[in-house]
């Protein structure tokens, strides 16, 4: 007599085996088999994390997101003079609609100062935005640990100064009765005052910003640059690449997540182009050339008590600005970077 050498299932070999069922229904299953935890669970879990960014939180909603509320006086004739408290005058200020916006498209000022603005943001994003990159390609070369060091500190010093000492320097140097003037004069030359000249009042700018923050800026790129790898360098030396060759194929696509990032950041920060830098020094140039949208909205909203106005030039900069950003990212993505967030 043969048997079968078929071996049966473990169903048919075990028949008290039993089909286990989920109690709490096939989502619930499911997710448990997804290894995801309920919310109660997480916060459970991470209670003590919450607790402890829970002040920040609060803070950040109170100094950043509830003064939102107050871009209301934007479509007001706001008059704070109504009542002690802000948001009783808000109440009571009269509505005007779109009146102040209206005002704007139409005045010749705003459309100068937006000028203004554009051309001093492109002309930092051309001359000062590369620098701090060129910067710590040059201290990453170093060898020498000490002199890197001593490199970075120097750098790094005038972040540190305010903008009223780094003026003061400028004019120091650059001023009409400064040392370059000077030198001029006792050489028989015209002196120059390149501190009160309109002309080059954006360059003038642009090399404040370049002197002060430059050495700041290097920092994330020298962080993205000991993240890579010394064996990509030794590769690329045996394969024969010289050091312009290394830095072009193995440290600039190291860089390239960093740079797209604050590029992205840099185009949404576009139209804030340092108002208290450009503030100390409007009255020296005219507003002709000096006026970028926030001194506009400072001049008009505190100094010309229009608060409804500056508040609508102020609000239309923050809608130009998120557009920026979207464009900024959106390009990035187009770029394979993950830019601010992914897709």
């Amino acid at each position: 007599m043969s048997h079968s050498t078929v071996p049966r299932s473990r169903t048919e070999a075990d028949p008290t085996t039993k089909t286990p069922v989920a109690s709490g229904g096939a989502t619930g299953s499911r997710d448990r088999r997804r290894g995801r935890v309920s919310l109660r669970l997480r916060f459970r879990r991470d209670r003590v994390l919450i607790l402890m960014t829970l002040p920040a939180v609060v803070l950040v909603l109170l100094f950043n997101y509830v003064p939102i509320l107050g871009n209301v006086v934007a479509f007001q004739d706001y008059d704070p003079y109504i009542s002690d408290n802000g948001v009783v005058s808000m109440l009571h200020s009269p509505w005007v609609g779109l009146e102040n916006f209206q005002r704007i498209f139409e005045d010749s000022s705003f459309w100068s100062a937006v000028q203004n603005t554009l051309v001093l943001f492109f002309l930092q994003l051309l001359l000062f935005f590369p620098i701090p990159i060129l910067l710590a390609l040059l201290i990453n070369s170093v060898v020498r640990p000490r002199v890197r060091a001593i490199a970075q500190a120097v750098l790094y010093l005038p972040h540190f100064f305010s903008w009223v000492l780094v003026i003061a320097v400028f004019q120091q140097l650059l001023g009409g009765a400064g040392l370059l003037s000077t030198l001029l004069r006792d050489h028989g030359y015209d002196g120059l005052d390149i501190m009160t000249d309109p002309n080059t009042f954006k360059f003038l700018v642009t090399a404040q910003s370049v002197w002060k923050d430059a050495g700041w800026g290097i920092i994330v790129f020298l962080a993205a640059l000991a993240s890579v790898s010394p064996d990509l360098y030794e590769a690329a030396a045996m394969d024969g690449a010289g050091r312009w060759r290394r830095i072009w194929h193995v440290t600039l696509p190291a860089l390239r997540p960093v740079i797209a990032l604050l590029l992205v950041l840099r185009v949404g920060d576009a139209l804030t182009v340092g108002f208290e830098q450009i503030l100390l020094q409007r009255d020296a140039v005219g507003p002709g050339a000096a006026e970028v949208l926030d001194t506009f909205v400072w001049w008009n909203g505190v100094r010309n008590q229009d608060f409804g106005y500056a508040a609508a030039a102020g609000l239309v900069k923050g809608v130009i600005s998120i557009g920026l950003v979207l464009a900024a990212n959106k390009v990035a993505h187009l770029m394979g970077e993950q830019g601010v967030y992914k897709k």
